[in-house]
């Protein structure tokens, strides 16, 4: 009977630290010995005695069995897996190994459009073919959701021959789609789901918070814990059910794609994390839900803001197929009855007003309620959206605003993807200036970041509408990432004709 009162990595780490002795191997600084001041003066010295190596008492991550391990069997139990991997290269790497645990070179996936830049890392890495469905898309609110049960059951009757289904649960907005029919159409070809379920660690600790994904059916799933849980920033699980997943090749694909020197400091934190949420996870979810609902009721009550609701949440509505529900503690604010993108508002918000949101979207901006929050933080919240829309209304006309560009004329799954993602990054390029890149292949990954999709990849054909979206983003002051050329006037591209 595992006890989850104990951190038994944690607790390894700090006697190890505690150690008397003299070190003769890395890190360099040698428990802080030889650190900086300047560092010191910041982050102390506490955190750099602890800062150790793969010493014997402290297991190797690749190959556990001790405090690791241990750690790992409270972590899988603590969240409804059967096996857990602790991952110290975020949740990125959790996404690639899945890839690369299922598919090889010329194998088809099925995923989502919307999916996160490390999906495309992925393809890049293990060759395989992608299968793009598009999501269920909400053209007034421009929001992408999720993809829906009908669409992945058209694709895999297209494509029987696939290897693993994708899905995002939730999306960056908190949107959760249909796992669990997903689940079981993916399930009718004997095949894996796999789920980047990177925004959802806390969903298993509260019955107000979206079904987890392992229990609505998935085979596996990556949590970055350090997005709304207690753990460091870039400490990740990654977690399996049933005996799709060959847990062999997993191994050996997070061998592959994590450091062969793992910072204990993120697996220390991990565990305590995990600890956290076990012994106490429901009190600080219905405290974090909490917040939320006086943020939301506070919120909808300020002229010329509105929130993202559940479907169900609203009236004359019901769940769609691609919004089956919403986490609650994801607070998305549409300003665009201000006059105002969401660009513009958030740097009012955090320049002026002292308010930092997760990201902002050109009608949007997002914010993340977690167990770190304070009724403080809420309060300062509401003041600023309030004095936000009184600066807003004095030196500006309220306008509708209109966006044009639409989901499928971005992302025309059917048609725009040319050759491999993993054969337009080996292959020969060239940067091109952007009116002339119309037409040709894309050799590289452009999105706004965040939150991290992918506008333009390696291997699909650069359409017109694309570009117009990426220089509109720019233009009203989104950040475009991945291109090689940081001011997006040019944009790398397969030489090869196809």
């Amino acid at each position: 009977m595992l006890n989850q009162n104990q951190t038994p990595l944690l607790d390894t780490l700090k006697a190890c630290a505690k150690r008397p002795h003299a070190p003769f191997y890395t890190p360099g600084h040698k428990r802080g010995v030889g650190i900086s001041q300047k560092i010191a003066d910041v982050f102390g010295q506490t955190v750099f005695r602890n800062d150790l190596p793969e010493l014997t008492e402290l297991d190797n991550l690749f190959a556990p069995a001790g405090a690791i391990q241990q750690a790992q069997e409270l972590a899988a139990e603590a969240f409804g897996a059967t096996q857990t991997w602790f991952l110290v290269n975020g949740s990125t790497c959790g996404i690639e190994a899945a890839i690369l645990a299922t598919c090889g070179t010329g194998d088809k996936i099925i995923l989502p459009r919307n999916v996160h830049s490390s999906a495309i890392a992925g393809l890049i890495l293990s060759g395989a073919i992608p299968i793009f469905v598009n999501p269920e898309y909400d053209p007034i609110l421009d929001i992408a959701h999720s993809i829906t049960p009908n669409a992945v059951a058209a694709a895999l009757q297209q494509h029987p021959d696939a290897k693993a289904v994708i899905m995002v649960y939730p999306t960056y907005y908190g949107v959760c789609g249909d796992v669990k029919a997903i689940a079981q159409i993916t399930h009718q070809y004997n095949i894996p789901l796999l789920v980047d379920e990177a925004h959802g660690a806390h969903f298993a600790f509260h019955p107000q918070l979206p079904t987890p994904a392992l229990k609505a059916g998935a085979d596996l799933s990556v949590q970055s814990i350090h997005k709304t849980l207690g753990a460091m920033t870039q400490a990740s699980m990654l977690h399996i059910q049933g005996e799709r997943i060959d847990r062999d090749r997993l191994n050996k694909a997070l061998q592959l794609v994590q450091s062969t020197s793992p910072s204990y400091l993120l697996l220390a934190s991990l565990d305590a994390a995990r600890q956290q949420m076990a012994l106490h996870g429901k009190e600080l979810m219905s405290s974090t839900l909490q917040l939320a609902q006086e943020a939301r009721i506070r919120i909808t009550q300020i002229p010329g803001l509105s929130i993202l609701q559940s479907p169900s949440s609203q009236e004359g509505l019901g769940e769609s197929p691609g919004f089956i529900t919403l986490d609650q503690t994801r607070l998305t604010v549409t300003v665009s009855g201000l006059g105002l993108t969401g660009f513009s508002a958030e740097e009012i918000l955090d320049q002026q007003l002292g308010v930092t949101a997760e990201f902002a979207s050109l009608q949007h901006f997002t914010f993340i309620i977690s167990l770190g929050n304070t009724q403080e933080d809420i309060e300062q919240l509401v003041q600023a959206l309030i004095q936000l829309t009184q600066m807003t209304s004095s030196v500006t006309k309220k306008r509708q605003y209109k966006h044009k560009v639409l989901w499928d004329d971005i992302f025309n799954v059917g048609v725009y993807v040319r050759i491999s993602p993993r054969e337009a990054f080996f292959a020969a390029t060239e940067a091109l200036p952007i009116p002339e890149t119309t037409g040709c292949v894309c050799a590289e990954i452009i999105c706004p970041y965040p939150p991290g999709i992918p506008v333009l990849m390696p291997g699909e054909v650069i359409t017109q509408p694309a570009l117009e979206y990426l220089q509109q983003i720019q233009a009203m002051g989104g950040f475009i990432s991945g291109c090689a050329d940081v001011n997006l006037s040019t944009i790398t591209i397969v030489k090869s004709k196809f």
